[in-house]
């Protein structure tokens, strides 16, 4: 009798430590169903740029989103395939200074493939406008070259005509490089290359680039120092 109890224990024993063994592995059914994917996934991303677009042809939004889609997955593996470490240690031949673990990023991942960059635009301009295709590249870079623009017209006073040509001709060429790179931070490294130019442009053409910024500067702490103040009791 006593061995007939120790068996039947045992045996629930076993099927107790079964199922909690199940319940640990078995993915549910509805799981794969309610699978929700990260606003960063480059085929999401894509889906929400050509939606912006109201192009109103399911074929020609499949089209584009496709090219959009190999194009930020071909950045993202290239730069999670080649880390920095790959780039040599040194310094800048022009500015002195030991390179950052962003610059060595930016040099290796300036090694791409250029047929990765020739490959969307040709993909954007085999379906967009001109127009539209640089709403897409706004897109990639998060508005900058309207942002900067905005920024030089506060700063400089009085810009010409040829001057803001000269901007917007830069922060475009910006712009497109730029898409090439995988987050926001390597965006601004390219895009400073190009501020770079225009300052020196400035600079070399009757104007002061650090006195502008500095008169800017001191206009817009004046400005919040009097909107700060308290006003003066009767």
């Amino acid at each position: 009798m006593k061995s007939t109890y120790i068996i039947f224990a045992f045996s629930i024993a076993c099927a107790l430590f079964s199922a909690g063994l199940y319940a640990q592995t078995a993915t549910p059914a509805g799981d794969k169903a309610t699978t929700v994917k990260s606003k960063s996934d480059p085929d999401v991303r894509a889906g929400q740029w050509v939606a912006a677009l109201n192009l109103n042809d399911a074929a020609k939004e499949a089209r584009v989103a496709a090219v959009i889609t190999a194009h930020l997955m071909a950045v993202r593996d290239w730069n999670n395939n080649h880390p920095y470490t790959l780039t040599p240690e040194g310094i800048n031949p022009i500015t002195g200074k030991v390179f950052s673990k962003l610059e060595r990023q930016l040099i290796i991942n300036s090694t791409i493939p250029k047929t990765v960059h020739d490959d969307l635009m040709a993909g954007l301009r085999k379906d967009l406008t001109e127009e539209q295709v640089e709403l897409i590249l706004d897109k990639y870079t998060i508005g900058k070259v309207a942002f900067t623009m905005s920024g030089y017209k506060s700063i400089v006073p009085d810009l010409t005509q040829v001057e803001e040509s000269f901007i917007l001709t830069n922060l475009k060429l910006a712009r497109e490089q730029a898409v090439d790179y995988k987050n926001i931070d390597q965006i601004s490294v390219i895009f400073k290359i190009y501020k770079t130019k225009i300052e020196d442009y400035f600079n070399n053409n009757g104007r002061n680039w650090k006195q502008m910024y500095k008169n800017y500067a001191d206009q817009a702490k004046a400005k919040k120092a009097a909107g700060n103040a308290k006003p003066a009791k009767p």
